[in-house]
């Protein structure tokens, strides 16, 4: 198993509320790759004021090719610019 985990801070978000559009149009795509949501909370309690993230993702997958495949995809790469330009946000890939 892999999982892509994600932060997002909400300080960015933008009036048009682009972010939301992002998720929306996102599930399906994660889905179709054979992702699996493990988590997508806004119920985070901070243990430090230097990492205070809004919201938290995890997603699993059963490889990292399939991971690689969903992120790198036309799908993606057409949405990825409302999150970009929407929230802050930092990801990373556990293996």
């Amino acid at each position: 198993m892999v999982y892509f985990v994600a932060t997002v801070c909400f300080d960015k978000i933008m009036e048009d509320h682009a972010y939301f559009e992002y998720i929306e149009k996102v599930v399906p795509i994660v889905k179709k790759y054979n992702g699996r949501y493990l988590v997508r909370s806004e119920k985070v309690i901070p243990l430090s004021e230097e990492w205070m993230p809004d919201r938290v993702i995890i997603i699993e997958f059963d490889t990292k090719e399939q991971l690689e495949t969903c992120f790198a995809s036309e799908e993606y790469r057409r949405i990825a610019q409302l999150r970009e330009n929407s929230v802050k946000s930092n990801a990373i890939i556990v293996e």
